[in-house]
């Protein structure tokens, strides 16, 4: 029978062992830095957001939890490609999985391979783990100038 839990898990171990878009950009036009005082994850954002107004490149680096650094994995993953226009419905529909009641199910069919980090709602203290680098590409896109904080 298929466990959610044990896929969570294995999930956020691939993508802490090997995150997707880690690294700096060597060409990008936005970024922001993020920190979750609560555990000390740090993570910068880069982003690189084409004439047609797509991300055409997104990556991270920096330190953090697995959970956070394999939800900065997905998420490159997930907006690579979209148009920036997109984020903040990608940005709202995430951070209502995670805050969201245990038993409502995640909308795989928008969320694709993020609905995986709904696991992260048995753990409500590693949910900022897993939104801040959300909130660090949000002052990016915003181009806000200020450290993303879950605090």
């Amino acid at each position: 029978m298929f466990d959610l839990r044990d896929l969570y898990l294995q999930v956020i171990v691939d993508h802490n062992k090997a995150p997707r878009n880690f690294g700096v950009l060597k060409k990008y036009n936005r970024d922001a830095d993020g920190y979750n005082p609560l555990c000390g994850d740090k993570l910068h954002v880069y982003v690189h957001v084409n004439d047609d107004h797509i991300i055409e490149d997104i990556s991270f680096e920096g330190e953090g939890c697995a959970i956070s650094v394999a939800s900065a994995s997905l998420m490159t993953e997930a907006l690579k490609g979209k148009p920036i226009s997109e984020f903040p419905d990608s940005f709202e529909r995430f951070q209502h999985m995670v805050t969201s009641d245990i038993n409502e199910d995640p909308d795989e069919e928008k969320l694709g391979k993020l609905a995986v980090l709904a696991g992260v709602r048995e753990f409500p203290s590693r949910i900022k783990c897993a939104v801040l680098c959300w909130h660090t590409l949000k002052s990016a896109v915003e181009d806000s100038h200020e450290i993303a904080k879950t605090e």
